[in-house]
């Protein structure tokens, strides 16, 4: 082997000029790489889970080294460069290099490295890795961005966490490789015509993980294998949740839980929003507007409704628990300036889940106050988190500048609750999260996509942001539906927008009303649960008879799918199936179903068409070959591999359901 290679067990390391280069197998048909100018290579995992044993064949020729691990393999060159095939030989991914020591392939006086260190603040580096970009290459996954692009190719997406934004920095080739980028920095992924480059500005050492797959489903089972699954979803989850912006009062929230029990609308969930405590930072209800939590409890639970209530991770710093948390170091810190992280209704910090300490104390107070009165389900708001001021610089955690870890934070934050509750003895949790970073699945995570605007092209973004999600490993994923901002009750062109909107939530992981309706309500009190204002009525029967008709509708459709949902909800635990999905999921040999990025597959036998236009009353739908699909409104069955027309009137969601193969 060329002196600048040595094996130790299953690890291929080369040492050149102060970089060390790690790559080793790490679960089924994968490759994870790491690099480093530094001493030392630091043994962090980040979104990794340690895989089982598995063995790496390395063989030495005259100009390469190779690593081979089921169905990939990477090869590297003598100067370095890094290029990754399928066994059968097919290229998946090569380094981009450009300089004269590349002599294989592209001699050039430019001087571009594949892997660049150069140095950042502190003693970290602003890291880039480049690679060779094939222009009809499509690419999917890497989490939520409010955009209406389902195919990622020649976009360019910030990796940093905002309200509505969730960087989850895993893709899905069409050239069959998955590509996770297990770096937790703030950085930027560009995914050009010319080159694709991932880059983290604060870091220490590079560090990726590939997977080679025949299918995407392939693909997605391996990363889920070394990232982790969801837990199995409680069939309560399964059915209905109601939510708006906000109940005011315990009263308040009882009346329209009766209300539902009254007309026989199955509900299985009702929410808590935000400022129903006393002080952010102080996790119990106000006793003002809450009196008799314990009694509260009890009765929905006797209605077969669960309650779940908002948690920030807002500290003000007038509150019971600032002092202690200030001087125990739970707090996020600002290296610059005072120590302000949000300011809104007060001057407040985030707490910090990356430490462990802070992390127990947050749940011993979340324990104390809600979770020992019988809650078993929480809304972890605020989870990016959400800066009053997006200068990544300014803040610090415990294990290093927001700039170095900061998107780790919302998988931290979902930890600190699944933990506390797995503690406690609890099965098949989940929380309902405002963020995600990869491997946030495994806490139990479900993500909605955050406070949206109420329009009909906010609807088309969000069905490319959950189709993405699922491909980057978060299988729960959900939406406002209406949208979070605006949106009154007795505007026609609304009450459109939320029924087109509901029918699309009817085939989602999870059914959620949500919303900040007009005209507000005005705030009851200065102070606690009484200091915010509310929203206008954001129940089932606020936008008239025509939409409750056919909201109740979609909700007994749901009820009755609820053994076919369950089915998917044992597929995304066991396997990491994303509930909804693209229809080159399941029909990957059909090259039209890579471009279709209007309809989705809610599991493999049922075909969505969103109706996401005003006013439309019909659609096209492409229908993948290889099986034949009864459209569910006519019953009219047809054969894959072509386009229909189907009406589409307002009280019909285009479905089809598969049918046998041809």
């Amino acid at each position: 082997m060329c002196s600048l290679f040595k094996t130790e067990g299953n690890r291929l390391i080369r040492s050149y000029n102060h970089e060390t280069l790690w790559i080793e197998p790490w679960g089924k048909n994968s490759l994870r790489i790491r690099s480093t100018v530094g001493p030392e290579m630091e043994e962090n995992d980040w979104a990794l889970l340690k895989p089982e044993t598995c063995t790496a064949a390395i063989t030495d020729g005259k100009e390469k080294t190779r690593i081979t691990n089921g169905k990939i393999y990477a090869e590297v060159t003598a100067d370095g460069k890094i290029s990754f095939y399928t066994s059968n030989d097919k290229l998946l991914l090569e380094e981009f290099v450009r300089n004269r020591r590349n002599v294989q392939k592209d001699c050039s006086a430019l001087e571009l490295e594949a892997r660049e260190f150069k140095p950042a603040m502190g003693n970290s580096f602003q890291i880039t890795v480049r690679f060779e970009s094939d222009p009809e290459e499509k690419l999917f996954g890497m989490g939520q961005y409010q955009q209406e692009y389902l195919n990622l190719k020649n976009c360019s997406l910030e990796l940093a966490q905002r309200n509505s934004q969730a960087s989850v920095p895993f893709v899905v080739s069409s050239l069959g490789y998955g590509f996770l980028w297990n770096n937790p920095a703030i950085g930027k992924a560009v995914f050009a015509k010319n080159v694709t480059e991932w880059t983290a500005l604060s870091a220490d050492q590079i560090d990726y993980w590939i997977t080679a797959g025949d299918t995407p489903a392939e693909i997605e089972q391996d990363y889920a294998a070394v990232t982790g699954t969801v837990p199995m979803m409680p069939e309560y989850a399964m059915g209905l949740w109601q939510c708006k912006l906000r109940y005011q009062t315990q009263e308040e929230l009882l009346t329209v839980a009766r209300e539902y029990k009254k007309r026989n609308i199955p509900l299985s969930v009702i929410v808590i929003d935000y400022f129903h405590w006393t002080k952010q930072g102080e996790w119990k209800f106000d006793p003002e507007y809450w009196p008799d939590p314990d009694g509260m409890i009890q009765e929905l639970k006797k209605m077969g409704i669960e309650l779940m209530v908002s948690v920030w991770p807002t500290v003000d710093k007038t509150s019971e628990n600032y002092g202690e948390m200030l001087s125990k170091g739970y707090l996020v810190r600002t290296d610059h300036g005072i120590r302000t992280t949000m300011d809104y209704l007060g001057d407040t910090v985030f707490f910090d889940p990356t430490n462990p300490a802070a992390a127990g104390f947050l749940w011993g107070k979340i324990k104390q106050n809600y979770y020992d009165r019988g809650i078993r389900i929480f809304w972890l708001d605020e989870a990016e988190p959400e800066y009053s001021v997006y200068d990544y610089e300014l803040y610090r955690y415990h294990i290093g500048t927001v700039l170095q870890v900061g998107n780790i934070y919302p998988f931290m934050y979902a930890k600190t609750f699944f933990d506390g509750m797995k503690a406690d003895g609890q099965q098949n949790i989940i929380n309902l999260v405002r963020c995600a970073w990869a491997g946030s699945q495994r806490f139990g995570a479900l993500v909605w996509s955050g406070d949206i605007y109420s329009s009909f092209k906010v609807l088309r973004r969000q069905l490319c942001a959950g189709l993405n999600m699922g491909l980057a490993g978060i299988p729960w994923w959900t939406t406002d539906i209406g949208g979070f901002h605006g949106g009154k009750p007795d505007d026609p062109a609304f009450r459109e927008l939320i029924i087109r909107w509901f029918q699309v939530g009817t085939f989602c992981p999870v059914l959620r009303m949500h919303g900040d309706r007009e005209p507000h309500t005005a705030p009851l009190g200065i102070k606690g649960g009484g200091l915010c204002p509310s929203g206008a009525s954001n129940e089932i029967w606020s936008y008239g008879e025509e939409a409750y008709g056919i909201f109740k509708k979609y909700i007994l459709l749901r009820e009755k799918m609820k053994p076919y949902i369950k089915q998917l909800m044992e597929a995304a635990h066991d396997k990491g199936t994303p509930v909804m999905r693209p229809l080159f999921y399941d029909f990957p040999g059909d090259s039209r179903s890579w471009n279709i990025s209007d309809e989705y597959l809610f599991g493999p036998q049922v075909l969505v068409a969103p109706v996401l236009y005003a006013d439309m009353r019909k659609r096209t739908v492409y229908l993948p070959e290889g099986s034949r699909w009864k459209e569910q409104a006519s019953g009219t069955v047809y054969d894959g591999g072509q386009t229909v027309e189907c009406g589409a009137p307002l009280d019909t969601l285009p479905v089809f359901l598969r049918e046998t193969s041809n």
